[in-house]
């Protein structure tokens, strides 16, 4: 009887400091440990201010470390040089929220997609193709590669955005709230797009939202984070159906659900809780 997969990705002891003037600091990450294993989904929620996206950016070298391991496939790549870091570059990609701006206005959509290729020594030829088939695996016509950002839609350019990240064959993806800027249809679509990528290919994903019924739709695992710290971690049903932590449980009833009296009904069932956690003590 085989065990469970040894971890893709192994954070421990995660910690992030931000030096302000003078001496003053400002502690993003206090103590921070999780893995992902391959194929599996972890979401990572908080609301803004908590963290969650220090810890995807620290995972793509974006922020230093001040002090913990990210280990990679067996390798620790917590304080690798930037040309070190370009290697990695192929394994460990990123969708970004806003795909009005993470794509080049000036570029068609077939050069944003051969870029990476072109870096890694891909042919003209080869990238073409390449270029063809990554456009069919995110539901695009193939006429898109000769059109630029500015004439698709808000959903259209995720998945352009996604295509961009699976051209190299990724193991990871860091997907930061890559689903924010879309309306409920869209999301929809783009989360189902994800689930399906991840099901022919095998991908890992670090799911980062402030949505919690988002992140249940698309998550195997999830990680609630507040002020830089774990509060709570465990399955996506437990977490987001019988959550243990208050704060969680405020989280769940913020998401807006398509129905107007049950929302009414959450917004009066977190303010009861928060009144609940601003009372003191007897």
């Amino acid at each position: 009887m085989t065990g469970p997969a040894a971890p893709l990705l192994s954070v421990r002891d995660l910690n992030v400091i931000y030096k302000g003037r003078g001496r003053t600091t400002f502690h993003a990450l206090k103590d921070i440990c999780f893995d992902i294993r391959p194929g599996e989904t972890v979401g990572l929620v908080g609301e803004s201010g908590s963290g969650k996206t220090t810890i995807g950016r620290a995972l793509l070298g974006l922020v230093p470390v001040s002090h913990g391991t990210v280990t990679f496939d067996g390798r620790d790549i917590t304080q690798l040089r930037r040309r070190e870091r370009r290697r990695t570059a192929k394994d460990v990609q990123v969708v970004f929220q806003d795909p009005y701006s993470s794509l080049n206005p000036a570029m068609t959509v077939e050069d944003i997609l051969s870029e990476p290729l072109r870096i890694q020594g891909w042919t003209s030829g080869d990238a073409r193709q390449r270029v063809r088939a990554l456009l069919d695996q995110v539901g695009l016509p193939a006429d898109a590669r000769s059109r630029r950002p500015r004439e698709f839609s808000g959903g259209q350019r995720q998945r352009v955005a996604i295509a961009r990240a699976l051209s190299l064959d990724p193991r990871l993806i860091v997907c930061d709230e890559p689903v924010s800027a879309l309306d409920l249809t869209t999301q929809a679509r783009i989360l189902q797009l994800l689930i399906d990528i991840q099901d022919s290919t095998g991908v890992s994903y670090l799911f980062i939202s402030h949505d919690l019924s988002v992140v249940r739709h698309i998550s195997h695992r999830v990680i609630v984070l507040y002020r830089g710290e774990i509060v709570e971690e465990g399955s996506s049903s437990t977490v987001t159906t019988a959550p243990r932590q208050e704060y969680t449980r405020q989280l769940l009833m913020s998401a807006p659900v398509p129905n107007v009296e049950l929302q009414r009904a959450r917004r009066a069932a977190r303010r009861e809780l928060a009144l609940e956690a601003s009372e003191p003590e007897r």
